[in-house]
């Protein structure tokens, strides 16, 4: 969803860093490992000597507030209704409030189909959402392909066994070759339905090593 779907980054970027600096942590080193993952395992991370359950309740609570700056990524609603509302889910480290919240402000609909941090034990890199969001679909992981913008969510991609596409909107290509391949964004993808099947085209800006 974020990076993928709308650019959140100022949001995050700033209620990390407030958090951070309200805990005498360093905001350079906290901000950038909170894309991609669940605030709660963010928080065990980087401070393990707080009370990890009261600590994401604030800081969902502030990223909820924190809406400017929220916009869609260019090509995600014009993807989105091309695609059946059966044959894609979205799988965010966001909870499911903070999805809805952000899918709002951005002017996204909310999908049929989502697994959120509440639906899940171990967020990315962990393979578990995407499995529970195939499950969600009826597909086997081998049959879905995933985007993403992180190296966490790469990494839940390929070891749930699916393909993913990074997106070049968050993080430097570099961080990004775990996966298949690399495209600009969303816009770069064009969706064809053919009987059953969906046909995606796109021109990658890099083919990773599978």
């Amino acid at each position: 969803m974020d990076g993928v779907l709308m650019d959140s980054t100022p949001s995050v970027e700033r209620v990390w860093r407030t958090w951070a600096a309200q805990h005498g942590l360093d905001p350079d080193r906290i901000a950038p490992l909170a894309h991609g993952r669940r605030s709660i395992e963010t928080i065990r991370a980087v401070a393990p000597e707080l009370d990890a359950e009261k600590e994401n309740v604030i800081v969902e609570q502030m990223e909820i507030d924190d809406k400017d700056g929220v916009t869609a990524l260019p090509g995600a609603a014009e993807l989105l209704a091309n695609l059946p509302s059966e044959r894609f889910a979205i799988v965010t480290s966001a909870t499911r409030p903070l999805a809805v919240a952000r899918l709002g402000y951005a002017g996204i609909p909310v999908p049929r189909h989502m697994i959120t941090a509440d639906d899940v034990t171990h967020g990315k890199p962990s393979p578990e959402p995407f499995l529970k969001g195939a499950a969600l679909l009826g597909f086997a992981p081998e049959d879905c392909l995933v985007f993403e913008d992180s190296p966490a969510g790469i990494a839940s991609a390929r070891s749930a066994g699916m393909k993913a596409i990074a997106l070049q909107t968050t993080y430097p290509v570099d961080q990004l070759q775990a996966a298949n391949a690399i495209i600009g964004s969303l816009a770069d993808v064009k969706a064809t339905l053919r009987n059953a099947g969906i046909a995606l085209e796109f021109a990658p800006l890099a083919i990773a090593k599978s």
